[in-house]
């Protein structure tokens, strides 16, 4: 598994949440300044490539659905960050949030 670019994750947080849906479907929850459905069309068949997402097809309509869960990504993204920055250690990880006062944990309660 790879990561996402923030444009995929977007897509794929709305895949999760809607289960499945047309591209159409996917637009629709976006915030204004949306971006073009090609845009999304083409950031979805990238997806589908990478192995995040499959179709079914209806004529030349394609509704589309996760294939690797939220739950998936989030274990993989967890791990990588902590690999990548806290030498794979959760107690390094609890020091940094202990330790940094910009992050309040309070707020994120």
């Amino acid at each position: 598994m790879k990561p996402l670019t923030r444009a995929e994750e977007e897509i794929m947080q709305i895949l999760w949440d809607i289960e499945r849906g047309f591209v159409k479907d996917i637009l629709t929850p976006m915030p204004e300044q949306k971006p073009a459905y090609n845009t999304v069309s083409t950031i979805v068949r990238i997806l589908e490539r990478k192995g995040f997402v499959s179709h079914k097809s209806y004529g030349k309509s394609h509704e589309y659905f996760p294939i690797v869960s939220k739950d998936e990504y989030r274990t993989f993204i967890i791990k990588r960050m902590l690999e990548g920055y806290f030498e794979s250690s959760f107690a390094k990880l609890s020091q940094f949030f202990k330790n940094d006062e910009s992050l309040n944990i309070k707020q994120y309660q």
